[in-house]
């Protein structure tokens, strides 16, 4: 068994989000600008052998946890035997998904034969209007097939929905009235600042005033119970087969307990989503680094990690002007 892996702030890392694309199949705003990213060359993409070689890596470092994002996962040629080869790893206890759901449909059956029980969809709207306003684009009833496939398979569906002033307010009563039949966890996200645009000038929809506006809708709502390291606040109607969560992503509540580390596409280490990376992977494995050499490139990075999101951006050599399809959330 791998030891425990710690920052400098004794916070222990299990938990790796990797993302294997910064391609998406969506254009919503708050994610990047309509036109588009300029995408990364195949050749500046981790290959499956450099990822398999650095998840088994990790994981005899402690890191047993890892969640698959993008871009959009399946958009990458062949992420099913990308995920066999990464659920075989040992010491990988937990693997999940997060995705739009546009490509997801046909893999469900295999990704529960898998053991892959936790799927993040990402979803800001119920509203077909309002869906194809936020992504620029017509594909709310795939990603809806999706999300009832998921539920009717039994999966552990976690809703992502960021919260927008003028796009999508009147959506979060539907979705907590969503939870009184779906076992599902709907997640209010607040708006970030990764869309490939810079910074958001003034947040209106904070932690708070989300709680504030579900209470006014729903005053039994009462506080849920929030696993070890959730950067989520949980909440729930009594009554309700689901429950609701509030992520604090832009005022950064959560980030004391911290266990996660991201890989981008480029293959760029990322201690905190804020930071503008610590450390280039792939140019080191494609120098030749031995194991023991990227175990002590990666503790070094981990024994300086910032105490939190705001010491990471101030940190930062340039201000925030990359999308969140290539960090990987």
């Amino acid at each position: 068994m791998a030891e425990q892996l710690f920052d400098n702030h004794g916070r222990p890392l299990t938990y790796l989000r990797l993302a294997v694309t910064d391609r998406c199949n969506l254009r919503c705003f708050y994610c990047m600008p309509e036109e588009g990213i300029h995408y990364l060359p195949k050749k500046e993409l981790l290959t499956f052998e450099e990822i398999q070689r650095l998840v088994t890596l990790l994981a005899s470092m402690g890191i047993s946890k890892v969640r698959i994002t993008g871009g959009e996962p399946f958009v990458r040629t062949d992420l099913m035997h990308l995920l066999r080869m990464i659920r075989a790893t040992p010491g990988i206890e937990s693997l999940r998904l997060t995705t739009n759901g546009l490509l997801t449909a046909p893999h469900v059956k295999e990704l529960k034969h898998l053991g892959i029980r936790s799927i993040n969809l990402s979803l800001d709207s119920l509203d077909r209007q309002r869906f194809r306003a936020i992504t620029r684009r017509d594909e709310f009833d795939a990603t809806w097939q999706t999300l009832t496939q998921l539920v009717d398979e039994g999966f552990d569906v976690k809703i992502n929905a960021v919260v927008m002033e003028g796009k999508n307010i009147e959506d979060l009563v539907p979705f907590v009235h969503l939870t009184e039949q779906w076992p599902v966890s709907v997640r209010f996200i607040e708006e970030m600042p990764f869309n490939g645009a810079g910074h958001v000038s003034t947040l209106v929809w904070t932690h708070q005033r989300i709680l504030d506006h579900l209470r006014q809708h729903f005053p039994s709502l009462t506080k849920d119970i929030d696993e070890p390291h959730s950067t989520a606040f949980h909440y729930r109607v009594p009554g309700h087969r689901g429950n609701i969560g509030i992520i604090a992503a832009y005022t950064r509540m959560f980030c004391g307990s911290c266990n996660r580390i991201r890989i981008t596409a480029q293959g760029v280490l990322k201690t905190c989503l804020y930071d503008d990376g610590v450390l280039n992977i792939k140019t080191r494995l494609r120098e030749g680094a031995t194991d023991d050499e990227l175990r002590a490139h990666l503790l070094n990075a981990f024994a300086h990690r910032a105490k939190d999101g705001f010491e990471a951006e101030r940190q930062r050599a340039n201000g925030i002007t990359e999308s969140m399809s290539t960090i990987g959330g």
